[in-house]
């Protein structure tokens, strides 16, 4: 083998060993996406017609929490919490049912996932995001989809110990 071809061929081999580290690995049942070790999960509540309290949480499989209240929450502002990696992986667990097989999956009024809603209610925003910088998006407007997938939606913040910081609001 040439010296040009034994270069080649070592490039080519870093390359392949290089990209195998991009590699997704899908070992879920049904085809859907799981959490990574690596991957930051964002739940974020936003306003309906009334009182719901519409924050933020964001969360690492390493424990780190961020918690930012904006309306109707005990708390307003950010605050930093954390968890175990098993509470992370729980959570993470209870929102993979519903996570999109795809980049994006919208339940909202006057799409096909939702054609006939009530007005005025509020909405889940959940983004999973990798360390690559990939994401999924799912949006589900409370009187869209199941009403399994919106009760799961809705409990899955009780999984995390920010209970005191939406509570009900002071004043």
């Amino acid at each position: 083998m040439s010296k040009a071809g034994a270069i080649g061929f070592a490039m080519a081999g870093m390359a392949g060993v290089g990209l195998s580290g991009c590699a997704a690995v899908d070992a879920s049942p049904g085809g859907r996406p799981i959490a990574l070790d690596s991957e930051t999960i964002r739940y974020e509540t936003a306003p309906c017609f009334g009182t719901c309290p519409v924050y933020a949480v964001t969360l690492t499989p390493d424990g780190k929490g961020i918690f930012e209240g904006k309306r109707f929450t005990a708390v307003t502002g950010i605050r930093a919490f954390r968890i175990t990696p098993a509470a992370y992986q729980a959570f993470a667990a209870r929102l993979a049912p519903y996570r999109p097989a795809g980049n994006e999956m919208l339940y909202q009024p006057g799409t096909p996932n939702c054609e006939n809603a009530p007005s005025d209610m509020p909405s889940v925003d959940i983004v999973w995001t990798g360390s690559s910088g990939g994401l999924q998006h799912l949006n589900v407007y409370d009187g869209c989809g199941s009403p399994t997938m919106r009760d799961a939606l809705r409990a899955a913040p009780g999984d995390l110990p920010i209970r005191p910081f939406i509570g009900r609001p002071q004043g």
